[in-house]
């Protein structure tokens, strides 16, 4: 289970929401660095200039996409190939964030300031992300301050899993057991609506990734969203979903 916890701190107050958003398609676009930084410590560490086109990454884990690319392309899974594979990844991500025409998402910042503000919500992530790179796309786009914790993407294939992963950490915090009612799991794929459910929680849809709101639509959301440019209307509806 890979989570980073605050050591010190007070508990998630009783009667808090907690807020668990997805990072790519969500808060922000890379432009696709991700898919490029991936492509790049392939080819470098395993000699395989191939593209990952045919390899499906919205809404997945990075360790279910890492599973992918080493059965497509013959590469021996172990923990030493998985490790290679994630630390060139890390290394070349920051690059082909500052090269590439990315940014965040129409109406993030006002609303991550928003909720920031408010004593009866607590934010954390449920990301695919490795933990370092969710860290790393977060900074660079300068909205990592909303964040102390999470769940990623380092040591699960699938995202229910890791929508499990994020529940005990909610528990922890709170010093008590998070029943999934307690929970909305925000997201811009059927992935993220498919692991809230797998938790109970309530699922906010978001249509700012590659899915279209009549897609996400058909997965039944609880609340779907066009973007979160009018944030009043946006931290209504997720108070009140």
């Amino acid at each position: 289970m890979v989570i980073e916890i605050i050591a010190e701190g007070e508990p998630i107050g009783m009667q808090s929401r907690i807020l668990l958003f997805d990072i790519d398609g969500t808060l922000l676009s890379t432009g696709g660095a991700g898919q490029i930084a991936m492509e790049q410590a392939l080819a470098a560490e395993f000699d395989v200039p191939m593209p990952m086109d045919n390899i499906p990454t919205a809404g997945r884990t990075d360790r279910g996409i890492e599973n992918d690319v080493f059965s497509r392309y013959g590469i021996e899974i172990s923990d030493a190939n998985r490790q290679r594979f994630m630390e060139g990844y890390l290394q070349r991500l920051p690059d082909c964030l500052s090269q590439l025409d990315g940014g965040l998402l129409p109406g993030v910042p006002q609303l991550l300031q928003s909720l920031s503000q408010r004593s009866d919500v607590y934010l954390s992530l449920l990301t695919g992300n490795y933990q370092r790179g969710a860290w790393t796309k977060l900074k660079y786009f300068g909205i990592d301050g909303f964040f102390t914790e999470g769940a990623f993407g380092d040591l699960h294939a699938d995202r229910d899993d890791l929508a499990r992963v994020a529940m005990d950490l909610m528990s922890e915090r709170m010093q008590r057991v998070v029943a999934g009612s307690e929970i909305i799991v925000i997201g811009d794929t059927p992935a993220d609506i498919r692991c809230a459910r797998a938790i109970g929680a309530t699922v906010v849809a978001v249509a700012t990734g590659i899915y279209s709101a009549e897609q996400l639509q058909e997965r039944q959301p609880d609340l779907l969203l066009t973007d979160f440019r009018d944030t009043e209307r946006v931290v209504s509806g997720l108070l009140n979903v």
